[in-house]
């Protein structure tokens, strides 16, 4: 018996209420957005003119669908390379976080896993700035004193990555540290008792056991990384990624139904790759 769901009948149809109007809540402007997308007008807003493609496939305008436009193109090509290479950086660290945390001890641990969880907590427009700045200040220093130009620590698509692994790497941190806390280590030591090596150990048996939590890790920081604005607005160059070139037509000309293309097209992608880590955990657990 569950007993934190309400035992009267008043309060369960009560309790039943309340999640279908949260679900309702969060479902709306998601099924609205995917609505528009569709819809043949000019506007995104009701009433319904008939249903058409030309959002996503129409070659001119005013109807440019979303694969024709060579901005919104550019800006999500932008934000695919920007979230894969982050997305490594951070499964990368995080897996050696991960080890450091769960497996070391060393004076002041605590405060250093506080310090790592810290990017999680601080406002992206703060951290953004904050980077902008330190990056800003050593590149200045660097040309007024040495005559040494730091093209990357100026505004642009490297900074945009490091400014996104300040707090991706937390993340994945979290994400595999929680699995390798389950870890059962003697599993290693029998391995290096029959005369594995350390890297064999770890190549056969350890990453193995963590490979879900990796690829896990990967799918958030990636889908993190993509749909990131605030942190990004403020190191962004003229690499614009895909949240900025939408901010930027948003300012410019106004809500189109183009941008709902862009964001159907967004929701589903997310949904598919959040499947796929949920069906990768699964047929991993039912195989190990």
């Amino acid at each position: 018996m569950n007993v934190a769901a309400p035992q009267s009948p008043l309060l369960r149809w009560v309790y039943r209420g309340y999640m279908l109007a949260f679900f309702i809540y969060l479902a709306a402007p998601l099924v609205a957005a995917g609505m528009f997308a569709f819809n043949d007008s000019l506007f995104p807003a009701l009433p319904w003119n008939g249903f058409t493609l030309d959002w996503f496939f129409g070659t001119t305008e005013p109807k440019l669908g979303m694969f024709h436009d060579r901005r919104l193109l550019q800006g999500l090509g932008n934000s695919f390379v920007i979230g894969l290479i982050v997305s490594a950086m951070a499964v990368a660290a995080g897996t050696s976080n991960a080890f450091l945390f769960e497996r070391k001890q060393f004076p002041g641990k605590s405060f250093f896993y506080v310090l790592m969880i810290v990017p999680l907590v601080i406002p992206g427009v703060i951290l953004g700035i904050s980077i902008l700045v330190f990056a800003s200040m050593i590149a200045n220093g660097l040309e007024d004193n040495l005559d040494i130009s730091l093209d990357f620590l100026r505004p642009g698509m490297l900074l945009v990555i490091l400014g996104q692994f300040s707090f991706l790497t937390t993340i994945t941190t979290l994400v595999i540290g929680a699995r390798l806390r389950k870890f059962d280590i003697a599993l290693e030591e029998a391995a290096s008792n029959l005369g594995a090596t350390r890297m064999r150990v770890l190549r056969t048996v350890t990453l193995p056991y963590l490979a879900p939590a990796l690829f896990s890790a990967f799918v958030v920081a990636f889908l993190v990384s993509f749909e990131n604005f605030n942190t990004t607005l403020m190191l962004v160059g003229s690499d614009s990624p895909l949240t900025i070139t939408m901010y930027d037509r948003m300012v410019k000309v106004g809500s189109t139904p183009v941008l709902n293309a862009v964001s159907f097209v967004l929701m589903v992608g997310s949904g598919l790759l959040a499947l796929l880590s949920v069906v990768v955990q699964r047929d991993k657990a039912h195989t190990s």
